[in-house]
């Protein structure tokens, strides 16, 4: 922040350097996976693929998008190299990671934009015969702001008419869905834990949505969306957290919802109903069309709820959902499994979704 006050840099690229650059570790073997950086539609992707074996047929794939609230990490930092190198290797897969571009050098819609043409190109059959990829075992996958950007592209393929070839499974790993309500239960009880405090999401949002920083007092207490703005009526029910979640979840926590709040927050900032950005916001007819899902969630985390949320919409519109939820796992840890952060949270979790795309792609 210092470096911002001085006009040094945006203290999201100084962050973003400073994260990259202590980021060296590199410790999983490569074995014999191929790594290939290359460019789908003008998006930066880098490519994992494992040996081709004798006799074998064409291979499993899954696109990846890679978490940090649109404006921190990269999809070739050694946490995310890692993790496409195991899941290249484990699932005997072609894993196509998005270099999807960051804030501050664009904002919504672009990093949408970046993740759906990249995913789309690779959807082209000529593009999947190139990497020898079976066309209906696919999966887009994401985790925090990777998976809010993976369900919105997977919402938008399945309305997509002129596509030959969808994604057989979605797989949401602690995604981010939603800005409609920031006093969901969640939300209530992890407000304080790291590594993603309920002020810092709303930032997160705030710089994603082009927002300024003075309507974040505002957005925590849902003035957005209070009874009175008119645009929000429509998605109210779609959030009902009292009804969309099971009580061990919503505990004694009780719904934060003003009576009189600030319509011009939404004039001022229409992206926070859109579905683009918002996916839980999505109607039921949307929803019914969407693969087989898997939703990762933690305990202590601010977007349990979302996740949540979202697994019983899918639910209630017909779409097979495994909700897989840990009780002592955080935010973001299915990334820390290399030394010194190799805890076991992130162990136990990447080795459980590993599990589950085996098993299902």
């Amino acid at each position: 922040h210092l470096i911002d006050y001085l006009r040094l840099s945006h203290h999201l690229i100084a962050l973003n350097f400073l994260i990259c650059t202590f980021d060296k570790l590199d410790l999983v073997s490569p074995k014999d996976i191929k790594i290939t950086d290359t460019v789908f539609d003008g998006v930066e992707v880098r490519v994992y693929q494992p040996p081709a074996k004798q006799d074998e047929g064409l291979k499993r794939s899954i696109v990846y998008i890679h978490g940090g609230g649109w404006a921190l990490a990269r999809a070739k930092m050694g946490a995310y190299n890692n993790l496409c190198r195991i899941m290249a290797e484990s699932l005997n897969a072609v894993v196509v990671s998005v270099e999807y571009r960051l804030v501050p050098e664009v904002c919504f819609p672009e990093q949408w934009h970046d993740a759906l043409r990249a995913t789309k190109h690779f959807l082209q059959p000529d593009v999947l015969a190139e990497y020898s990829v079976d066309p209906s075992r696919i999966a887009i996958s994401g985790d925090s702001a990777g998976g809010n950007l993976a369900a919105a592209v997977c919402q938008q393929l399945s309305k997509d008419e002129h596509l030959t070839v969808r994604p057989k499974l979605q797989a949401l790993i602690y995604p981010v869905l939603q800005a409609f309500d920031f006093s969901t239960p969640s939300y209530q009880q992890n407000m304080n834990i790291p590594i993603l405090r309920r002020t810092v999401m709303i930032d997160y949002w705030i710089y994603y949505l082009n927002a300024h920083s003075d309507l974040a007092p505002s957005l925590l207490i849902n003035n957005h969306t209070a009874l009175d703005v008119g645009q929000a009526v429509s998605f109210r029910e779609r959030l009902n957290w009292t009804s969309l979640l099971p009580s061990s979840f919503q505990k004694n926590y009780k719904p934060v919802i003003q009576t009189t709040g600030k319509a011009e927050i939404v004039q001022q900032v229409p992206a926070l109903l859109d579905v683009r950005a918002a996916p839980l916001l999505a109607e039921d007819e949307t929803l019914q069309l969407q693969p087989k899902t898997y939703v990762l969630t933690c305990e202590n985390d601010v977007l349990r709820d979302d996740g949540v949320m979202y697994a019983r919409r899918l639910e209630k519109a017909g779409v097979e959902v495994t909700l897989d939820h840990f009780e002592d796992c955080f935010h973001g840890c299915m990334i820390f499994t290399s030394w010194p952060a190799d805890f076991s949270a992130g162990v136990q979790t990447r080795n459980s979704y590993v599990k589950w795309l085996d098993e299902n792609l």
